[in-house]
């Protein structure tokens, strides 16, 4: 797997979840969309960090 693809994916899963877990106490959407670039950025550095331990990059 490419590097970017790592990236990719780790930003989507990320973003995903960040999102999706305020919904679990009844969160608002201004909430979730917080912790969605949260976990798309936390998401980021670890695709980059995998695809660097993997040297994909």
């Amino acid at each position: 797997m490419s590097g970017k693809a790592l990236i990719w994916g780790g930003m989507f899963v990320g973003s995903g979840i960040g999102s999706s877990v305020p919904y679990l106490w009844n969160g608002d959407f201004m909430v979730a969309s917080l912790c969605g670039a949260v976990g798309g950025l936390l998401g980021i550095y670890l695709g980059f960090k995998l695809a660097k331990a993997t040297g994909a990059l």
